[in-house]
C-alpha cells in the first residue's frame, strides 16, 4: 500500500497529511505566528522555518521517511503548464526559490516536498498547480496584443472534482464537458471539454465573478482613473501593492460587507439586512453569468455544472445559482476542498501506472 505524505503551505499555517493510498492516517495543519512571517522578506526564505516543522511533526507522529513512496507539495505559481502530476526538478526549483510579481505561498510546496523526499529517496511531485493552462489559442486573445489572457485557477481542486462527477457519471473525463466552478475566498469558473481545462476566468486579480475576497471584473477604465486619481477618484492615493491589496484580498464581499464570512451575512440577511441581500445574491448572480459564458465556450454541450469549494455549503447561494443555470445541464454539488487528497490521488495515478510523470 503506497505511503503519500502531502504538504500544502497557506499564508500562515503548512498544512501536512499523510495517506495510505486513499485512506487518511493524518491531516495537521501547523500554524505559524505573524511575528515569524514577518521576520522574513520574501517567501522562499521561509523555507527553513517550515521544513523544521515539518521534520518535528513527522517525529511527532513516528513517521519515518523510509517508509514513504512519494511526498506532494501544493504547487506554485510557475510558468503556465499542462495538468497532471510533475517531477520535482531542479528547473522547478530554481523557478519557485526565485521571488516574483505574484509571490504566494503555494511556492514552498515543491521546494519543501523535494527536500523531504530526498532524505527519504523517494520521488517529490506537484500537482495540477495554479498555473495549469490548457487554453484554446481562441481563449488567450485580449482586445490588446500587449496583454494576454491568462490562465491562473483553482486547478487543483476543479481538476479533482471534474474527475470526480465524470467517475459518477460513468464516463471517462476525457470524455465529458463540464462547467467547473470552485467557490471559495476567490472563484474560478472554469469549461472542462474531454479532459482539458480550455478556458477560466483569471481567478486571482482579473475576470469574473466578485468572491469573499477578490473584485472580480471591474470597468478598466474606473480602474485606471482610481490609480490615477483622477476624477472622481481625486482623494484615492493607492500605491501599487495598496492597490493590487484592494484587488485581492480586500474586494468582493470584504469591500462591500466588511466580512468574508457567508455564515456571518446569512445570519445579516435572517435578521433583514436588504444590502447584504443585494450583495450576496449578486456575487451568486455573477457566477452564474459566468457559468453561463463557458456553456458558450463548450458550444452548449455541457453535460454538468460542477459546484465545489466552501461557499458550496450555502444553500442560499446555491438556489440562487440554481435557479439561473439549471437549463443548461444538471448541476452537482461538492461542498468543500480536500487538496491534501487531491495531490495523494495524482501521485497515486503515477505510482499505479495509470499516467506517466511529466518533467517541468
Amino acid at each position: 500500500m503506497h505511503r503519500i505524505l502531502t504538504i500544502n503551505p497557506g499564508s500562515t499555517s503548512t498544512k501536512v497529511a499523510l495517506f495510505e493510498a486513499e485512506a487518511t492516517v493524518f491531516v495537521e495543519t501547523i500554524r505559524h505566528s505573524s511575528q515569524e512571517i514577518a521576520a522574513f522578506e520574501h517567501i522562499a526564505d521561509q523555507y527553513g522555518l517550515r521544513y523544521d516543522t515539518i521534520v518535528s511533526l513527522m517525529q511527532e507522529k513516528r513517521v519515518e521517511p523510509n517508509t514513504l513512496d512519494a511526498v506532494v507539495g501544493r504547487g506554485g505559481i510557475l510558468r503556465p503548464i499542462p495538468s497532471g502530476t510533475y517531477l520535482v526538478n531542479q528547473k522547478m526549483l530554481d523557478e519557485l526559490r526565485v521571488p516574483q510579481e505574484r509571490e504566494h505561498a503555494s511556492n514552498l510546496g515543491g521546494i519543501l516536498a523535494y527536500e523531504i523526499a530526498s532524505a527519504a529517496g523517494v520521488p517529490a511531485f506537484i500537482v495540477d498547480p495554479v498555473c495549469v493552462d490548457e487554453f484554446d489559442p481562441i481563449a488567450r486573445i485580449s482586445g490588446l496584443p500587449e496583454i494576454e489572457r491568462r490562465s491562473l485557477s483553482h486547478a487543483l481542486n476543479l481538476k479533482a472534482v471534474a474527475r470526480r462527477a465524470a467517475q459518477e457519471m460513468d464516463k471517462p473525463y476525457t470524455a465529458t464537458n463540464m462547467v467547473v466552478a470552485h467557490l471559495g475566498g476567490g472563484i474560478s469558473v472554469a469549461a472542462h471539454r474531454q479532459g482539458r481545462q480550455v478556458d477560466v476566468n483569471q481567478a486571482l486579480d482579473g475576470t469574473g465573478p466578485f468572491a469573499p475576497e477578490r473584485a472580480g471584473g471591474l470597468p478598466v477604465g474606473d480602474v485606471m482613473r482610481m490609480c490615477y486619481s483622477v476624477s472622481p477618484y481625486n482623494h484615492v492615493h493607492l500605491s501599487y501593492e495598496e492597490m493590487f491589496k484592494k484587488l485581492a484580498g480586500k474586494g468582493g464581499l470584504v469591500a462591500h460587507l466588511g466580512t468574508n464570512d457567508a455564515i456571518e451575512i446569512e445570519r445579516r440577511i435572517a435578521a433583514g439586512d436588504d444590502h447584504a441581500r443585494l450583495i450576496y445574491e449578486t456575487m451568486a448572480y455573477q457566477i452564474a453569468k459566468e457559468i453561463g459564458l463557458m456553456a458558450t465556450v463548450l458550444k452548449g454541450k455541457v453535460d454538468a455544472i460542477v459546484i465545489t469549494g466552501s461557499l458550496a455549503y450555502s444553500e442560499m447561494l446555491l438556489g440562487w445559482i440554481r435557479e439561473r443555470v439549471d437549463w443548461i445541464a444538471p448541476v452537482r454539488v461538492y461542498p468543500g476542498e480536500d487538496e491534501m487528497l487531491s495531490m495523494a490521488q495524482g501521485a497515486l495515478r503515477v505510482l499505479r501506472e495509470e499516467e506517466k510523470p511529466l518533467t517541468y
